[in-house]
């Protein structure tokens, strides 16, 4: 059920908050996988449930998100709970003294705090395999175990499973697009600095950022607002498609490599889109080879900065606790020598300031991943495979947390095995409000 739906339901008085809420927690109980979940915060859940269905009642809610249920990746902080990042070490960490930031803010807004959804490692992968809490497995596989994405695994399995109609998780280099795209539902990835990042465990601080994933953009854009504070959304559909905004698909590096059935799918909207009316300009995007040979001469920005934050953990006894996969990219970040990290930087600003101005103005639109989610139990016998198909799956997200860009990954179709494939429209920093308008009118069209 979306947030839309059950809004309606809590509002006309059908359901009460409490008896949703309720029912969370029954279906989380019976529901197969154990993995998705790393806590309940149950006690709190029914208490916030109470209040909501009491303002309800009393004809002063909160708005339409008040009552509804929401999970919070493992990272964010949740008052007199650790936050183990999905990490073993931290399970026992010093409780937390507050709720983070967005944390707050939505309870603000009313919405009912379900638990805390499972996670790569200290959010450094975007496969969503862990070996701590367990891997979530994709509930839209029909065949074998399949991987969920990552690092926002649990959030993405407990929306797409329907066990709650939004989670909040982070996106470093593709970490909330990734996991919704694989799993089939919508993934909103904001441009730094739109919400305060207060009490969430960072991976690269330069290109940490957060979003919700949630079953449509609708939902995404009620999320995004009480995110950021505000009493209503403020987003604006895109006009008619005569006056809309261009979209550019890039002609390099994104489908290099790319399943057909991948490709097939992403075409086929975008072919429902021009006939709509919309403007499709293909060109290639200069950047993005920039960027993967700035990776391969200077080293990756998020290894450098993760290696900078782990240096303590991984030169002690607590390495020993900690994924090896996991060891082994942050430690790579040692490689990278000061000169290096700076070039990194000043090449990021050039590159971001060239493509604004290639762009000037359009979106862009590309596969959110070049493969459908893969089966589990080959990654785990396959140490390069696992990195192989790391990178991979990390590529096209990943150019845009580079490039500082905020987007929307909206389910176009199904490719191999019938895995859901992502469509990714991406804007420029700060055009989040076009991103989420344009998707929000392309939405039906993009799903076909």
């Amino acid at each position: 059920m979306s947030i839309a739906e059950m809004s309606m339901l809590i509002h006309s008085g059908i359901m009460s908050p409490v008896e949703i809420a309720e029912s969370v927690f029954d279906a989380i109980a019976r529901h197969p996988d154990k993995a998705i979940f790393t806590a309940l915060t149950k006690d709190r859940a029914l208490t916030e449930a109470k209040a909501a269905a009491k303002r309800v009642a009393e004809n002063r809610s909160l708005g339409w998100l008040d009552g509804v249920p929401v999970a919070w990746k493992d990272l964010y902080d949740i008052e007199d709970m650790p936050t183990p990042a999905g990490s073993d070490i931290l399970r026992n960490a010093t409780p937390a003294k507050r709720d983070a930031g967005v944390v707050d803010l939505l309870r603000q807004a009313g919405m009912v705090a379900i638990g805390r959804t499972n996670m790569s490692e200290f959010a450094f992968s975007g496969i969503g395999i862990n070996p701590h809490y367990g891997t979530p497995h994709n509930p839209r596989s029909t065949d074998v175990p399949r991987v969920p994405g990552g690092s926002s695994s649990g959030s993405a399995v407990a929306v797409a499973a329907g066990l709650v109609p939004v989670a909040i998780g982070t996106d470093t280099g593709g970490s909330v697009r990734i996991p919704a795209a694989l799993n089939g539902i919508v993934g909103y990835k904001a441009s730094s600095g739109r919400y305060t990042t207060d009490g969430v465990f960072p991976l690269a601080t330069s290109l940490d950022t957060l979003g919700p994933l949630c079953r449509s953009v609708q939902d995404a854009i009620w999320v995004d607002a009480a995110m950021r504070g505000a009493t209503r959304p403020d987003v604006m559909r895109s006009p008619a498609p005569e006056g809309a905004i261009e979209i550019v698909v890039p002609e390099n590096a994104v489908f290099d490599g790319a399943e057909p059935g991948v490709v097939k799918a992403f075409e086929a909207a975008i072919a429902r889109l021009e006939k709509t009316g919309a403007k499709i300009v293909r060109l290639r995007i200069p950047a993005f080879e920039a960027i993967t040979d700035l990776v391969k001469s200077r080293g990756a920005l998020v290894t450098a900065e993760a290696f900078a934050l782990h240096r303590e953990r991984l030169s002690g006894p607590q390495a020993d606790g900690i994924d090896p996969r996991v060891v082994a990219r942050i430690r790579l970040g040692g490689n990278i020598a000061m000169a290096d990290y700076i070039e990194i930087l000043n090449t990021r600003r050039r590159l971001t300031k060239e493509t604004e101005a290639l762009l000037a103005g359009r979106l862009v639109a590309m596969p959110t991943v070049a493969h459908v989610a893969p089966a589990i139990e080959p990654l785990l016998q396959d140490d390069d495979l696992f990195f192989a198909t790391n990178g991979k799956t990390l590529r096209n997200t990943g150019f845009g947390n580079f490039l500082g860009w905020c987007g929307v990954s909206i389910p176009c179709g199904t490719g191999d095995a019938g895995m859901p494939v992502g469509l990714l429209l991406s804007g420029a920093a700060g055009e989040d409000d076009k991103v989420l308008g344009a998707a929000l009118r392309w939405e039906e069209t993009v799903r076909g």
